[in-house]
C-alpha cells in the first residue's frame, strides 16, 4: 500500500510551488531528508535531476537521486510534480520507487497531496521492517512535514523553530511521563520504601491502612504518566503535573517537614518536575501536528 498525505494550506500557490520545488527550501521542512542538491540540465524540457542525503546520526549518511517533472493543467490552474527516485547505497531500505506531488488551487488556498510508493531491499526481511515499521514512520514523517511546511506559509513560523519546539515538547514529556512511571513503579509499587510509608504516617494514615494507600497512590502514578504520552497533544496532563507538585510539596511541608533537607528531597524532585512540565507546555502553541492531515486517499477525488 502506498503512502498518501493530504493538507490544506492558506497560502499562494505560487509560494507553495516556490518552498517544495526550491530544493534549499524543501530540505528545510522535509524531515525525511538532510540535503537535496539539483544537478544541472542542458534544456529546461529535460527532467530535473537531484542527489539527496538523509542523515542517520554517527557521521553516517544514506544517499540517493531522482528525477522529477513539473506540469500545469491550463483550465483548473492544478500543478502536478511527478518524481522517480532510487538509492544505490547499501544502507538505504529504499530500492527504487516513484510518486508525485499535486496542487489544486481553493478559493482560500491550495489542496496539496502527495502520493508515493518504492520497493525494499533485504528480501522478506526488509519488506517485514518496512511493513511494519519503516514505512508507518515514512508515512508519519511525511505528514508531519506537510504541516511544518503549512505553519511556515500560514503563519511565518521557521522550519527551525517548529523543530525546536517540537524536540523541547518532546523531551518534556517523556521527562514529565518517565518521572511519574518511576515514582509510582519503583518506590511505591516494588519497593514499597520505609520513607513512603514513614510519609503517609505523618500525613495520618494508620499503619494497616498505608500498603493499600501505598499501592493506590503508585498506580495512579503510572496511570498519570502513561496519560502524558498517550495524550501527546493535550495541555491538561502537564498542567496537573504542576498543580499536583505545588500541592505535594505543601503537603510535604506541613506533615513531613523533616525531608525538606534530606539529600534527595521533595522540593528539588517537585520543582524540577512542575519546571519541565512548564517548558513543555509553553512550546505546545503552533507545534506541527501529523494528526492534522489525512492519511488516506478519498475514495472520490
Amino acid at each position: 500500500m502506498g503512502i498518501y498525505v493530504e493538507t490544506r494550506i492558506h497560502g499562494s500557490l505560487e509560494e507553495l510551488w516556490e518552498k517544495t520545488q526550491n530544493p534549499e527550501c524543501h530540505e528545510r521542512w522535509d524531515a525525511r531528508f538532510t540535503s537535496i542538491t539539483y544537478l544541472p540540465r542542458a534544456e529546461e524540457s529535460e527532467p530535473q535531476r537531484f542527489e539527496y542525503a538523509t542523515r542517520l546520526g554517527f557521521g553516517l549518511f544514506i544517499k540517493g537521486a531522482g528525477e522529477t517533472v513539473g506540469s500545469r493543467d491550463e483550465t483548473t490552474g492544478r500543478r502536478t510534480s511527478s518524481l522517480r527516485f532510487w538509492s544505490d547505497d547499501a544502507k538505504s531500505l529504499i530500492r527504487e520507487g516513484a510518486g508525485y506531488w499535486q496542487y489544486t488551487p481553493l478559493e482560500d488556498g491550495v489542496r496539496f497531496v502527495t502520493g508515493y510508493d518504492y520497493q525494499t531491499r533485504f528480501g522478506w526481511l526488509g519488506r517485514t521492517f518496512d511493513h511494519f515499521v519503516f514505512r508507518p514512520l515514512m508515512g508519519w514523517a511525511t505528514a508531519w512535514s506537510f504541516d511544518r511546511l503549512r505553519l511556515w506559509i500560514e503563519q511565518g513560523i521557521d522550519p527551525a523553530v517548529s523543530m525546536q519546539r517540537a524536540l523541547t515538547h518532546g523531551l518534556a514529556r517523556l521527562t514529565v511521563a518517565f518521572v511519574w512511571l518511576y515514582q509510582g513503579l519503583i518506590p511505591k509499587l516494588i519497593a514499597r520504601h520505609a520513607d513512603e510509608l514513614a510519609m503517609l504516617a505523618d500525613a495520618g494514615v494508620a499503619a494497616s491502612a498505608a500498603p493499600a494507600f501505598l499501592i493506590i497512590a503508585g498506580m495512579a502514578e503510572v496511570v498519570l504518566g502513561a496519560t502524558v504520552l498517550i495524550c501527546f497533544h493535550r495541555r491538561w496532563p502537564l498542567v496537573l503535573t504542576v498543580l499536583l507538585m505545588l500541592l505535594a510539596t505543601i503537603g510535604v511541608a506541613i506533615s513531613s517537614p523533616q525531608y525538606l533537607s534530606a539529600a534527595f528531597n521533595p522540593v528539588s524532585l517537585n520543582l524540577l518536575l512542575a519546571v519541565v512540565a512548564l517548558l513543555g507546555l509553553s512550546v505546545m502553541h503552533d507545534l506541527p501536528s501529523a494528526r492534522r492531515c489525512l492519511r488516506k486517499k478519498p475514495e472520490t477525488d
